[in-house]
């Protein structure tokens, strides 16, 4: 119930006041490219389901038939506007809404989307056990996870196989420990990590 408030409270906090900076993204957005302000892809959330997760739109259309990772920072798919939203991941922001909506929590896994939900083990799926969130021990871990899949030369096969299961691992970490107080040294941790990114 409290990490529920909390939530609420925080997502609307930092919408009310990132409004005006979003309007900004949003015009610069517009003005790069063709196609909307926002991305929704569908990820994979509490108990197994499906919700559509917002993003600032960072690709040029129909870029997802093309792939779903994306492959380093200068992935051609990225538009100039996004490259530099990606950069200092001011492209999650609209997952606030999610958050407020109920589809999300601040601190949680990240969702994953379907292709890769499916191939985890009984024992990886307990990671659906609670809401996925913006950042957790996984994403502070792999904050720069497009460099290391820019390295590989089967990205795909290096996600699955090698980053994917130390994610979920992480992921299994979180829910072992969670509480407020680690929710709140996480978001301190993340806040500090995109500074120094």
């Amino acid at each position: 119930m409290l990490k529920r408030l909390f939530d609420i409270l925080s997502s609307l906090l930092v919408l009310s006041i990132g409004f005006p900076f979003f309007v900004v993204i949003s015009i610069l957005i517009l003005i790069d490219s063709k196609g909307g302000v926002f991305f929704r892809q569908t990820r994979v959330g509490k108990n197994n389901k499906d919700f559509g997760l917002f993003k600032f739109r960072t690709m040029k259309p129909d870029s997802e038939a093309k792939g779903q990772i994306t492959v380093g920072g200068r992935d051609p798919r990225i538009t100039r506007v996004g490259y530099w939203l990606r950069r200092f991941k001011f492209d999650e922001f609209p997952q606030l809404i999610n958050v407020l909506i109920g589809d999300m929590s601040i601190v949680g896994p990240r969702p994953e989307v379907r292709r890769y939900v499916d191939l985890y083990t009984e024992d990886q799926l307990k990671v659906l056990s609670v809401q996925p969130g913006l950042t957790d021990y996984a994403s502070l871990e792999y904050i720069n996870e497009n460099v290391l899949l820019e390295e590989s030369d089967n990205p795909n096969e290096t996600y699955v196989n090698e980053i994917m299961p130390a994610k979920l691992e992480l992921n299994k970490k979180y829910i072992a420990e969670k509480s407020l107080a680690l929710d709140f040294k996480l978001i301190f941790k993340t806040v500090g990590k995109l500074f120094k990114n």
